[in-house]
């Protein structure tokens, strides 16, 4: 997996989002373009505490055993759902969830682990740095990869 700590992944990533359009479909779900930019920001400002989400109950009796799932080497499937904070309704304007989204994930590479401030995911209990990582580069991964990038 590559890291958005490292300007080589951080720039893969960045590189990926800027193939993007206002045109660009989904090839599964239901986000638009706009939609899905907007919803992977949130995870991240979660991440660097610019945002607070509860712990889900789940987090209570199975945070292991989804965490070991979400951050195993193994890529997400198309059925994973979203934590309902970060479920995007409104139709985001392109160009300003693009810019967002490439500023946050350029802070990564920027700031290294200096940009995390949650320790607690609200899903999976206490996390590393390099887990915190590792999950959004995942989820990243994922979205831009359902848009065709």
């Amino acid at each position: 997996m590559e890291s958005l700590y490292k300007p080589k992944g951080n720039q893969n990533i960045i590189d990926r989002i800027d193939q993007l359009s206002p045109m660009t479909l989904s090839q599964w779900g239901v986000m638009t373009v706009s939609q899905m930019m907007q919803h992977c920001q949130e995870p991240i400002k979660m991440a660097f505490g610019i945002i607070h989400v509860k712990p889900h109950w789940k987090s209570y009796f199975f945070a292991g055993s989804y965490k070991k799932k979400l951050t195993s080497s193994k890529l997400f499937h198309r059925d994973q759902s979203a934590i309902k904070e970060f479920i995007i309704k409104r139709e985001p304007n392109f160009e300003e969830a693009k810019a967002g989204l490439k500023d946050l994930v350029a802070t990564f590479a920027k700031d290294g682990h200096a940009a995390i401030k949650v320790s607690r995911h609200p899903l999976m209990g206490e996390m590393t740095y390099d887990e915190w990582d590792l999950l959004q580069w995942k989820h990243l991964d994922y979205h831009l990869k359902q848009f065709g990038v």
